[in-house]
């Protein structure tokens, strides 16, 4: 990992990241963290699992800027909130993920936020800027926005297809990044 990387465990609890998993520097990561193959994590996220879990799965990328976090058991929710994260799934720059459920192939906008309970099924979209209220769920195939989000439309085959596009384009340039860190000796073993 790289110097200016931070990875600590905290309550036992030790991030565990697939080596082929791209984490680009100024990242903070922390605690009961799973982050699976080809994964990308953005310059200056934070990903903080310190009272539930995270999982971040194959090939998603969390751009930079973004804040991952959980919320602990309580007498209403003993499981709590943890975030969970499919494969596949794009997240853009500066988005805030707290307690939610983003299934495969699912996206979140720029400096959109997700709160506690709230799910992403495969193929949902939020918007850009949106705030998605705790417990709400987008459906397969439907674009949610706005502050408070609200249905607005179904996707398109196209516009689903171009979210996979994203997805390969973030595992190629997560590799470059990774490429061009070692090779200005920015990287250390």
């Amino acid at each position: 990992m790289r110097h200016d990387v931070t990875i600590a465990a905290i309550h036992g609890k030790v991030p565990r990241i697939h080596p082929s998993a791209f984490i680009a520097p100024g990242c903070r990561i922390i605690g009961d963290v799973e982050i699976g193959p080809e994964a990308s994590v953005w310059y200056n996220c934070v990903i903080r699992g310190d009272v539930n879990r995270i999982v971040i799965g194959a090939r998603t990328n969390i751009q930079d800027g973004t804040v991952i976090h959980c919320d602990s058991p309580d007498p209403r929710h003993p499981q709590g909130f943890p975030t969970l994260i499919g494969e596949d799934v794009l997240v853009g720059h500066m988005v805030m993920l707290h307690g939610c459920t983003i299934h495969d192939r699912g996206f979140v906008g720029l400096s959109a936020t997700v709160m506690n309970g709230c799910v992403i099924e495969s193929d949902g979209m939020l918007a850009a800027g949106a705030l998605l209220t705790p417990g709400k769920r987008i459906a397969t195939g439907q674009l949610w926005g706005g502050r408070p989000a609200a249905y607005m439309r179904d996707l398109t085959e196209a516009a689903i297809a171009d979210m996979q596009l994203g997805v390969a384009h973030y595992v190629a340039n997560a590799r470059a990044h990774s490429e061009a860190l070692s090779a200005d000796g920015s990287a250390e073993s």
